[in-house]
C-alpha cells in the first residue's frame, strides 16, 4: 500500500451528553479499502461525517494534502419525485465545478450509466442505477478518496452485487482509496484491506481474517460468533474459513 492518507487521533464525538465515539485512533493509507463495521448506533455514519468535517468532534483528524474526497450517503435529501434528469443532476455539479461535458462522459462511461438512464427522471430509475448516479456524482470532481456510506442499503441481491463490482472496478482503474461502512461480512472479508470495528470505542483494526476473531465480534455485537451464509457461501467467523454449498 502506499503513503498515509488519513490519521486519526484521540477522536471523539459528542452530541449534548450522549457520547457517540470515544477516543478512537486509526490510520489509512492510500490504496486501502477500509471497512468500517459494527452494531446500529455505533456511530459509523457519524465517524464519516466527522472525518468529512460536517460535525464537531475532539481529537485530530488529519489527511494528506494531496487527498481529493467523495462522498456517496446512503441516501439524499432531494425529493425523487422531482421531474429532474439524471444528466441534469450532474451537469448542475459539472457546472459549479466548471467541468466540460466530457468529463460529464467520462464519469457515466466509467460507471456504465447509458444514455438512455441520463435521459430518465432520477424518480423512475432503479436503485442500483440509482447508486450509480450517485458514484458518478462523487467522481466528477476526481477524488482519489472515496467515502460510501452503506451504498447497497435497500439494494436486491444482484443489484447490491453489480455495485460492489463496480466499486472494485472503480478502485482497481482509478488507484482509489475507499472507507466503505457495511453490514455485510462477505463483503469485509472478499474486498476490504483492513476493517474497523466500532462500538463507540475501537473493538478492533487491521486486515479482517487476522481481527475478526470470536472474541472481538462478540465483543462488538454482543452475541457469540455463528455461520452465516451470502449468496453461495458459508463463513465460519470463529476460524475466518469459507465453505461452500
Amino acid at each position: 500500500m502506499g503513503d498515509k492518507i488519513l490519521s486519526v487521533r484521540g477522536l471523539g464525538i459528542k452530541f449534548g451528553s450522549r457520547s457517540v465515539i470515544r477516543n478512537l485512533s486509526f490510520d489509512v493509507c492510500a490504496g486501502d479499502n477500509l471497512a468500517i463495521i459494527g452494531p446500529n448506533g455505533a456511530g459509523k455514519t457519524v465517524l464519516l461525517k466527522a472525518l468529512l468535517n460536517f460535525l464537531s468532534y475532539e481529537g485530530e483528524i488529519r489527511w494528506a494534502p494531496n487527498a481529493r474526497i467523495g462522498y456517496v450517503p446512503q441516501k439524499i435529501a432531494a425529493d425523487r419525485q422531482m421531474p429532474v434528469c439524471v444528466g441534469d443532476l450532474l451537469a448542475a455539479k459539472a457546472h459549479v465545478l466548471k467541468l466540460s461535458s466530457a468529463r460529464i462522459g467520462a464519469v457515466t462511461s466509467l460507471v456504465d450509466l447509458n444514455p438512455e438512464i441520463l435521459n430518465t427522471s432520477i424518480g423512475t430509475i432503479s436503485g442500483g442505477q440509482f447508486q450509480k448516479a450517485l458514484i458518478a456524482f462523487a467522481l466528477l470532481g476526481e477524488p482519489n478518496v472515496l467515502l460510501f456510506d452503506e451504498p447497497t442499503a435497500s439494494l436486491d441481491e444482484l443489484a447490491e452485487e453489480r455495485i460492489y463490482d463496480l466499486l472494485e472496478r472503480l478502485q482497481r482503474e482509478q488507484q482509489l482509496t475507499i472507507l466503505l461502512v457495511s453490514h455485510d461480512l462477505s463483503i469485509v472479508y472478499r474486498a476490504a484491506t483492513k476493517v474497523l470495528c466500532v462500538s463507540k470505542d475501537l473493538v478492533c483494526f487491521g486486515p479482517p481474517r487476522e481481527v475478526l476473531t470470536p472474541s472481538a465480534l462478540e465483543a462488538m455485537y454482543s452475541a457469540p460468533a455463528k455461520y452465516y451464509q451470502h449468496r453461495r457461501d458459508i463463513y465460519d467467523v470463529s476460524s475466518n474459513r469459507k465453505q461452500h454449498d
